[in-house]
């Protein structure tokens, strides 16, 4: 089925020890999460395909940003109760997002490609850098280099 251990394995247990813990925050969080991975892997299951690291990394990070949309919505609304609990849901769920690339290193990664053409470079972050890297950070360092 899978051949390496993926992010959805800790979040279930993550989500086990939240349950034991009788943390409602991180249960809700891990749940949604959890879900929303299990609804693609059977979609790509049917499909026949597998998922991957940065499958799962990009369907975390949309959460995250339904989260933070939600979030200025209670905002506006003056809701402090639930704004506080949507940026611990937010501090939950983004253990598992990888590190950013920083702009010197994507800087890096640009000069060493042949064509540095925009839609070349950017076919290229989104093939080999898909969740570890914001295509709008690319697309400035881009424009800074030529």
């Amino acid at each position: 089925m899978r051949g390496k251990k993926m992010i959805i394995d800790d979040i279930k247990k993550a989500n086990v020890q939240a349950m034991r813990d009788r943390n409602t925050t991180a249960r809700n969080i891990y749940g949604v999460v959890i879900n929303k991975l299990m609804l693609e892997i059977i979609k790509r299951r049917d499909g026949g395909t597998l998922m991957t690291e940065a499958d799962e990394v990009q369907i975390i990070n949309k959460t995250i940003k339904e989260l933070v949309e939600e979030q200025e919505g209670y905002r506006t609304a003056g809701r402090v109760e639930q704004v506080e609990e949507i940026a611990r849901q937010i501090d939950i769920i983004s253990v598992y997002m990888p590190e950013l690339l920083s702009e010197e290193k994507i800087t890096m990664i640009i000069e060493g490609l042949s064509d540095r053409s925009v839609p070349s470079v950017m076919r290229h972050f989104k093939e080999n850098h898909a969740g570890k890297c914001d295509m709008k950070t690319v697309s400035n360092v881009l424009k800074n280099i030529k």
